[in-house]
């Protein structure tokens, strides 16, 4: 056969070895013949990891430090000049809706007296003036701590560290130094980080079973087997459970943020459906095609089993390429989210095939209707089905198809365009969350920005004695009139005088566009032009401050994460496929599609387009990192179905080397089983949106809106339409750098070819287009 004809490396791949193949193969058949000692050693993985989460695992908390950042600089600054400052600070608000808070001084100032004595707390202010002092004029801007009504106060507490770190458990020291004041009729409510500590743990009971609802009507609907229906949602249930385990001990050795067990367990149910979704599916028409159980749960695991782990590296990769960002924070998301897909590819490769053995001929026994794998062709009929007919009409209008996609991936992308970057606030979350509360009482009775205080610090150790004063004339002279800030303090010198302090509140609150833009001015402009000419250093630190430096260092590092992964996964398809223009159209697509995610995702989220229907206070920003996790997790999503669709074609067109013909041939028998795992995968990720968390409702509307974009506008109209116009070009490769490329069978042609009988029905192996290529 001609270069032309087919791929280079083609004899190659016909003739080479079949041992680690093989390997694949019997790993599935000895599973599937000791079905008893597999179930039973996940069992006891299961219970065992269990038991040690419960004993030995952490807490999860969000630490946006970044060391190195000016706002981290800021802090070290205060804590060597005034240490009792130099902490995480957060708010107790305290409110009396009748009485001013004057009425209860005693209670609370035993509640500050409880408060310093606790472990971790660098101090505790107490908000109400001396006695006999007047209080707050109402006129001007008031910040606290005390309102000018005197009903609403908060007490500032400074930690050595950040309060949303600290176990659970601390806050019953909390609850019982603020116990005086609560019972003496004042309602109390944590605010900033230690509010944070203080919400509840989230619950994914709920969207799992939605998820597993749809997932059973989808598998039931499209296949008609009660068996194979349950199957693939007990085995992913159980390596999933196992893999937040896991995660859970890591937690206790390292720091991973709040929703990463929820990402875990969204990503790990997601994929583990799906890899076990397409290894029962080949096993079951190994079944009716007359194969024995345990030699067609070996051929699967062979053969499906091999796309999986190629699919799985994939997915695992797009989260490695996270660790790029240099920021430990969204790197650890990526690895946990990671440690999930590790135990659903485990599950899919040998606690399926240990089902498949367990089950036997039996798989169909409970039907809804005529039971189907691939086709819905019966045995000994061709399989022309309605796919078939479908790609057949894409081969006539390609151009039509490919530019419908384009436009509809286009006018989802459209809000994209707009997307404002920042962080989600504690007046996003649910009104039942004491730091929602909190902010709504600080938000009321002081402004908006009192919710996210400003420290601006001017380290003047290098500045002579003399010139010190004149500087902090300049200083307090820059500071006045600054746009976007309602108030800013004079600055005041530290204890040891080698350092001014100031704090500015600015007129929005901490999520606000304006709080940014106020931030990045007082750090860019104000302060550096107040002390040019001398040796004083600037900096502004805080909370907010901390998480304005991490939204500008995720923004600028996020073009790095996209070329990374699209580099890295268009490695990933050329080594697999050995097609230059079919890496390069997958690449493009993908980015196409999750651009159209990131609209979806700005339009409900940003604009507020059916924001509130799902449980979110008004428009708010997209979260920081949330594009450069959604970007990660949804190529390495969208390369599976890549993979186990062009794994067909590819196989196809080595065997006939039609190429139009061969994607006909592949969307017929892989439509069914891509389709069916896309909407068991949206339903698992749209079941998320009911988390009480933004984050994770933002991950799960994106994720299912891109793996729906993916399985409608991509597979159905973009790939068949490209695969068409690019012919037998798609699988061109330089003969140099084919033979540099590693081989891979993703799908296990030499394990068939050399292993598998004689089918029972004939067939011709060209599809019908002629001779096989020789």
């Amino acid at each position: 056969m001609a270069a032309s004809r087919l791929p280079a490396g083609h004899s190659a791949e016909r003739t080479r070895p079949a041992r680690s193949k093989g390997r694949l193969r019997r790993v599935g058949e000895w599973c599937a013949r000791h079905f008893v000692t597999v179930i039973v050693l996940w069992l006891a993985a299961l219970a065992g990891l269990q038991v040690l989460d419960r004993a030995y695992g952490g807490d999860y908390s969000d630490n946006f430090a970044l060391p190195g950042s000016q706002a981290q600089e800021g802090l070290d600054v205060l804590r060597a000049h005034e240490p009792s400052v130099g902490g995480y600070s957060a708010q107790i608000v305290l409110h009396d809706p009748s009485d001013p808070l004057t009425d209860v001084r005693g209670p609370i100032g035993t509640a500050v007296s409880n408060l310093q004595g606790l472990p971790h707390v660098l101090s505790a202010e107490n908000p109400l003036p001396p006695a006999g002092t007047p209080p707050p004029s109402p006129s001007g801007t008031n910040v606290g701590p005390l309102s000018s009504d005197g009903r609403t106060a908060y007490i500032t507490v400074r930690f050595d560290v950040l309060p949303s770190t600290l176990a659970s458990s601390y806050l019953d020291g909390v609850d019982a130094a603020v116990q005086p004041v609560r019972a003496a009729g004042v309602d109390v409510e944590y605010g900033g980080t230690l509010g944070e500590l203080a919400r509840p743990r989230p619950d994914d009971r709920t969207s799992e079973a939605i998820g597993f609802g749809v997932a059973i009507l989808v598998l039931l609907i499209g296949f008609g087997s009660v068996v194979a229906a349950v199957m693939p949602l007990v085995t992913a249930l159980v390596a999933v459970v196992c893999g937040v385990a896991l995660l859970g001990l890591l937690a206790a050795a390292f720091t991973f943020a709040t929703v990463s067990p929820t990402l875990a367990t969204m990503i790990g149910l997601g994929v583990g459906i799906d890899y076990a979704l397409f290894l029962i599916t080949r096993h079951r028409q190994n079944l009716m095609d007359g194969r024995d159980p345990v030699f067609g749960a070996g051929l699967a695991t062979a053969t499906s089993g091999r796309a999986v782990l190629v699919s799985g590296c994939t997915v695992i990769i797009a989260l490695s390429g996270l660790w790029v960002s240099g920021i430990s924070f969204i790197g650890k998301l990526g690895l946990a989210a990671a440690v999930t897909v590790v135990t659903a590819v485990l599950g899919a490769m040998t606690l399926v095939p240990a089902m498949l053995g367990l089950a036997g001929r039996r798989i169909d026994r409970l039907r809804v209707r005529r039971p189907v794998a691939e086709t819905d062709a019966e045995p000994g009929e061709e399989a022309h089905g309605t796919w078939h007919r479908y790609a057949q009409r894409v081969e006539r209008h390609p151009w039509w198809f490919l530019i419908s996609g384009v436009v509809v991936l286009a006018v989802l992308a459209v809000p994209l365009l707009f997307i404002r970057l920042g962080h989600i606030g504690d007046g996003a979350d649910p009104p039942s969350f004491t730091d929602r509360r909190a902010f709504d009482l600080m938000s009321s009775a002081f402004g908006p920005g009192s919710n996210g205080p400003l420290t601006l610090v001017v380290d003047q150790t290098d500045v002579p004695q003399a010139d010190r004063s004149s500087l902090a004339d300049r200083v307090r002279s820059a500071l006045s009139n600054v746009p976007d800030a309602a108030v800013i303090t004079p600055p005041a010198p530290t204890s040891d005088g080698d350092a001014l302090l100031a704090t500015a509140y600015s007129v929005a609150a901490p999520q606000d566009e304006r709080t940014t833009r106020l931030v990045n001015h007082l750090v860019d402009d104000v302060l550096p032009q107040a002390v040019s000419g001398t040796d004083a250093r600037t900096y502004v630190t805080g909370t907010t401050a901390a998480q304005v430096d991490f939204l500008d260092i995720v923004s600028s590092r996020l073009p790095l994460i996209i070329a990374v992964v699209v580099g890295l996964a268009f490695i990933v398809i050329l080594i697999v496929f050995r097609g230059v223009l079919v890496a390069v159209k997958a690449a493009v697509l993908n980015v196409l599609s999750i651009a159209a995610s990131y609209g979806v995702v700005v339009a409900v989220f940003q604009w507020g387009w059916g924001g509130p229907a799902l449980g979110v206070s008004g428009e708010v920003p997209i979260e920081s990192y949330v594009p450069m996790m959604m970007f990660a997790i949804v190529f390495g999503l969208s390369m599976d179905y890549e993979i186990f669709l062009l794994s067909r074609v590819h196989e196809a067109w080595l065997r006939t080397g039609d190429p139009k013909a061969s994607v006909a041939h592949a969307l017929e028998i892989t439509a069914r089983v891509i389709t069916c795992a896309a909407l068991i995968m949206v339903s698992v990720f749209a079941a998320f949106i009911v988390s009480d968390n933004i984050v994770v409702k933002m991950l799960g509307l994106g994720l299912a809106a891109s793996v729906l974009i993916d399985a409608t506008v991509v597979r159905l109209l973009l790939v068949p339409a490209a695969m068409t116009l690019l012919g037998r070009a798609a699988w061109w490769t330089p003969r140099l750098l084919d033979r540099l490329l590693p081989h891979v069978d993703t799908e296990g042609e030499a394990e068939r070819a050399a292993t598998a009988p004689p089918p029972p029905r004939p067939k011709d192996p060209t599809g019908g287009h002629g001779p096989a290529p020789r």
